[in-house]
């Protein structure tokens, strides 16, 4: 039997290690200095770094009598390449809100072409 494979996705499901994963972007950290920042156990935070290490998207460094993480910006790539391809539908979603905003500021009644006057909204 196969092992099953590493999938990324899995480890970046859950917010406590997606809140780690963000703290790491800044730069490396100790163990402690997580703990602190989030305001949980240590046993939890440490069990959220197995898993991200596991899933091969912070690596552990050892300092002195400590453990630094960091992100391993290569595995995390495949997340963000991932999201990429609904750039397009964000992009058109935003054009689209863009339009029924500029709709609704407009005034009501007959067009500027028709009175002779410029009603268009002008920033």
């Amino acid at each position: 039997m196969l092992p099953e494979p590493v999938d990324p996705f899995s480890a970046v499901a859950d917010p406590r290690r997606r809140a780690i994963l963000e703290m790491l972007t800044e730069r490396e950290r100790p163990v402690n200095e997580i703990v602190e920042h989030l305001g949980v156990d240590q046993p939890s935070v440490s069990k959220a770094l197995r898993v991200l290490r596991d899933h091969g998207l912070v690596e552990s460094l050892k300092q002195g009598r400590f453990r630094v993480y960091r992100i391993n910006a290569q595995r995390i790539k495949a997340v963000h390449d991932w999201t990429l391809i609904f750039e397009p539908f964000w992009a058109h979603q935003l054009s689209r809100i863009k339009a029924n905003a500029e709709r609704r500021v407009r005034p009501a009644g007959p067009s500027s072409r028709e009175s002779g006057k410029n009603t268009e909204y002008q920033p």
